[in-house]
């Protein structure tokens, strides 16, 4: 199936929040607040995959540019990866990422990481494929910032 691979816009942000929903549950964010975050990403860019005859998205990636005083590079973290199953093993997961590997050429990112459970073998088998490897880091979190 033919598909559109592009920078999401303000205009997709109901089919935004309806993915993210499959993904992540319950949308916390509205869809007035979906669409500024959209019109103004600051460091966040998110990427959607259309297919060329409908309306409906079939995936999105987002990911974040970073710059530190500490490193001459930026580099850049996916932050959400999700393609809905109906268009899974159809080459959308590949096209979302290539628009990732683009940005991260044209800004010149010395690395792009990414987080996934550890229990999601396809995840894993997907990232692994695109060349992603273990980095050996530990990931820590804190609820209180």
């Amino acid at each position: 199936m033919p598909m559109d691979f592009r920078p999401a816009t303000p205009s997709d942000a109901s089919e935004l929040l309806r993915l993210n929903a499959a993904f992540n549950g319950p949308p916390s964010q509205t869809l007035a607040a979906t669409r500024e975050a959209l019109a103004h990403p600051g460091a966040e860019r998110v990427f959607v995959a259309q297919p060329c005859q409908g309306d409906r998205l079939a995936g999105f990636c987002c990911c974040q540019l970073k710059r530190s005083f500490c490193y001459p590079e930026p580099s850049c973290e996916v932050t959400e990866f999700y393609v809905d199953p109906p268009y899974r093993r159809q080459g959308v997961g590949r096209g979302l990422m290539a628009q990732v590997f683009r940005l991260c050429q044209e800004e010149g990112a010395a690395e792009l990481s990414l987080l996934t459970g550890g229990d999601n073998q396809a995840a894993q088998a997907f990232y692994s494929s695109l060349g992603f490897r273990p980095s050996g880091e530990l990931h820590m979190s804190s609820e209180q910032p």
